[in-house]
């Protein structure tokens, strides 16, 4: 049965779904990376297809861009088509001065400055975290010799709502907290997972520094993009 914003019928969506932001990724995805795969959804362009990855069912959903999307998009998946783990594909802009571009951060918390999860349990301050199975077999997979260059690291994002924010002074206290980077739908998708039982994780691709004035060419982004796609398969392969 489709959804408001999923044409697909039951068990078209495999148990396993990676989720890019942007559609164009999401047919990248499904065009090089899986066997066999077949359109199963494309409601206001957002396309979805399910296929295999050596030999296990896997499909390739975008969310499109903030919290209120993906969280629209991973609920569906969780509550009506039997989807267990979503691993988001992401880019992110890097705060913290370790990181470099190319590099990938595994998604361990995600702090967030979004209204959507201020009131999910009335008095709390909700913490949002990934599957820490997926985590860590995402570093594992990230830190396994040959596993590419560029590093890997573990830790904790800002997800926020605005895109051109002007906010020196919050983005360095975040980075004296630990933070390293900023992108926009990770705390969404961990709070929906565990609202309907799923796992969750995200791993994300520095695609720009916010504290120097470098960021990644289109080329050289969907070849590092195709780097975080790797790890995510690994991750539900061993997880």
């Amino acid at each position: 049965m489709a959804t408001p914003h999923l044409s697909a019928e039951p068990g078209d969506f495999a148990p396993d779904v990676l989720m890019p932001g942007d559609p164009r990724r999401a047919r990248h995805i499904a065009e090089t990376v899986l066997d066999d795969a077949r359109l199963v959804t494309e409601v206001r362009g957002i396309v979805g297809y399910t296929g295999t990855y050596a030999g296990r069912p896997v499909s390739v959903l975008a969310s499109g861009m903030g919290v209120p999307s993906i969280s629209i998009y991973a609920t569906e998946l969780y509550r009506f088509y039997g989807v267990r783990r979503i691993i988001r594909i992401g880019t992110a802009g890097g705060m913290s001065p370790v990181l470099e571009l190319g590099d990938v951060v595994i998604v361990t918390a995600a702090h967030t400055d979004s209204a959507v999860s201020a009131n999910r349990i009335p008095g709390i301050h909700y913490s949002h975290a990934p599957s820490f199975s997926l985590a860590a077999a995402a570093v594992a997979a990230g830190r396994a010799p040959g596993a590419g260059s560029g590093a890997v690291h573990a830790g904790a994002v800002l997800t926020s709502d605005v895109f051109y924010a002007d906010r020196p002074a919050t983005n360095d206290l975040l980075v004296s907290h630990g933070t390293l980077a900023v992108e926009m739908e990770a705390a969404g998708l961990y709070a929906v997972a565990d609202a309907e039982g799923g796992q969750a994780l995200a791993i994300c691709t520095i695609s720009d520094l916010l504290f120097r004035d470098e960021a990644l060419s289109a080329a050289e982004r969907e070849l590092l993009f195709d780097r975080s796609v790797q790890l995510g398969l690994a991750a539900f392969a061993a997880a």
